[in-house]
């Protein structure tokens, strides 16, 4: 089965293209501010309409400049020397989640500080179940401008390549397409970063907790995810295997996530509010 070929421009008007992966990350925000607003109605007190209102616009900017900083840092060093201006051009792909999480993180520590006066576990315990449906939508868009090659699979539902989008891994691909399928590896992502954690956290979520326990289930649970699922996504070119040829570079970084993750379920247990009152 061929990879399907999916123009990246949806349409245009006059000069302005609006791409896939522009839309992916305009639905993804649009649903935390959704999902924010029910959570805020029926879940979790002190919490307005225009602090979710700045809460989310916060998250947004954050999350974009950080990953696209963290993508040219982490993977597209060389890409960004040659043509600076290469960073600035998002709508073409490439984006870093966990250059993104750090650029969030800080943007929403400012946010807790200026805004609501809230403690910034307080606050990322409450973004965390709003953020898995905007992960796999991101993921959907990497499906539509044909990124993130899968590894070689035999499996029935593998995909072939167009030898555009592989030429980087698989130099010797000079027809149309490749002559093997791959793992559609940005469909694996997408329905464990997206749908299998927004369980997890949301289930996690409905219940009070102490604080940082959503926090860190969050982040445990996105750090695994991704640690599997890299399994199946061919590395980087110019990169390739690190660490002694053991891990990928998303496997490395999802490794802190997980520790710190783990740290964070274990302190906010010990401060969990009695059952019983």
């Amino acid at each position: 089965m061929h990879y399907p070929e999916i123009d990246r421009i949806i349409f245009s008007i006059g000069p302005l293209d609006v791409h896939w992966y522009g839309l992916a990350y305009l639905a993804a925000f649009a649903c935390c501010w959704l999902l924010g607003r029910w959570q805020m109605e029926h879940r979790v007190a002190g919490w307005s309409r225009e602090q979710l209102s700045d809460l989310v616009f916060y998250g947004a900017a954050g999350a974009v400049l950080g990953g696209r900083l963290g993508y040219t840092l982490f993977y597209a060093t060389e890409q960004l020397v040659r043509d600076p201006l290469f960073l600035l051009r998002i709508w073409e792909g490439g984006m870093s989640f966990h250059g993104g999480f750090i650029g969030a993180l800080t943007a929403l520590w400012v946010f807790g500080r200026r805004k609501s006066g809230k403690d910034s576990l307080q606050v990322t315990d409450f973004v965390a179940p709003l953020v898995p449906i905007g992960l796999g939508l991101g993921r959907l868009g990497n499906f539509a401008n044909t990124e993130l090659p899968g590894r070689a699979t035999d499996a029935a539902w593998g995909l072939i390549y167009p030898c555009a989008a592989v030429r980087d891994i698989n130099p010797v691909c000079t027809g149309h397409w490749e002559t093997f399928a791959r793992h559609p590896s940005s469909l694996y992502q997408a329905f464990a970063e997206g749908l299998v954690l927004f369980a997890l956290v949301w289930l996690v979520a409905a219940r009070p907790r102490g604080v940082g326990v959503v926090s860190g289930v969050f982040a445990v649970g996105y750090g695994a995810l991704r640690f599997v699922t890299e399994y199946f996504r061919e590395p980087d070119a110019h990169i390739g295997y690190i660490a002694a040829g053991w891990f990928t570079m998303g496997q490395l970084l999802s490794l802190p996530l997980i520790i710190v993750g783990i740290l964070l379920v274990y302190s906010g247990r010990k401060t969990a509010p009695d059952p019983n009152g």
